[in-house]
């Protein structure tokens, strides 16, 4: 299995950054994108790394905000056979406050309408490879970084969001922003044991640009302790403060920057 990130918001190659996520997921049976970030940024990039996105067979989109989603339209200009993953309530309207504005941050709902569009109600099994779930226990270690989001009804409750397990030689499991939590979603698959945990934390609010305080980043180093034989790989919404001070607590905590090449099971 290989996994390159393709829109990150960090770059230390020819690579263009932004804010967003996109990850190029090659494994035995599937050449899929995991999120497709904001922009064209994706297809400039996968342009310069000879990926071709008109191949790909397969897209989940994480949650519905428009830096996991937002190039969801031109894809669907490129590419006419792939299969969207994407739960029914991503669709609906999504809010970020800043100051006393909600900036609307959701994905254009014309695309649901698309026949390549597959609208999910929680978990679903794409094939004996790929499982979506969702996470509706949000209890431990949740971050006050999400507290600036919102839906229709009020705070976001996240039930949009749905995170990525492939079986294969050795388990992965693939987030988008985990606004659920990092540690919840990994114990809501604590049975199926998986050895690689990549994707973001949501422990920085983007818009104020402010890191959650170093006690929750503590309760969150604590509990990946528990996971003892784990590789960790995060970026986008974790934030290189958060990222500098967890590589410090936890064992093999890396980052996924743009351009880079995961090579699991080398």
């Amino acid at each position: 299995m290989k996994i390159t990130a393709l829109v990150e918001n960090r770059s230390d190659c020819d690579l263009k950054p932004t804010h967003g996520l996109a990850l190029y997921v090659e494994t035995e049976k599937h050449r899929l994108l995991f999120d497709l970030g904001p922009d064209k940024t994706l297809f400039e990039n996968a342009a310069k790394k000879g990926v071709r996105l008109e191949k790909v067979d397969t897209v989940v989109i994480s949650h519905g905000h428009f830096d996991h989603g937002g190039a969801l339209g031109r894809f669907l200009e490129i590419n006419p056979t792939a299969k969207i993953y994407v739960q029914r309530k991503a669709f609906e309207a999504h809010y970020s406050k800043f100051l006393c504005f909600r900036v609307p941050v959701g994905l254009d709902e014309k695309c649901k309408e698309n026949g390549q569009v597959v609208l999910l109600d929680g978990d679903f099994s794409i094939d004996e490879e790929l499982q979506l779930f969702i996470v509706p226990e949000t209890g431990k270690c949740y971050s006050d970084a999400n507290n600036a989001l919102y839906m229709k009804g009020g705070r976001d409750d996240f039930l949009h969001e749905q995170n990525l397990l492939i079986w294969e030689k050795k388990n992965v499991l693939i987030m988008g922003c985990g606004h659920a939590g990092v540690v919840n979603i990994l114990e809501r698959i604590r049975d199926e044991k998986p050895e690689y945990c990549i994707g973001g934390y949501h422990v920085l609010n983007p818009m104020r640009r402010k890191t959650v305080p170093e006690a929750l980043l503590d309760e969150i180093s604590a509990e990946l302790g528990k996971y003892p034989g784990m590789h960790f790989y995060t970026c986008h919404c974790t934030g290189k403060r958060a990222y500098d001070y967890l590589r410090k607590k936890v064992k093999d905590m890396n980052y996924l920057s743009c351009g880079e090449t995961l090579a699991i099971g080398e």
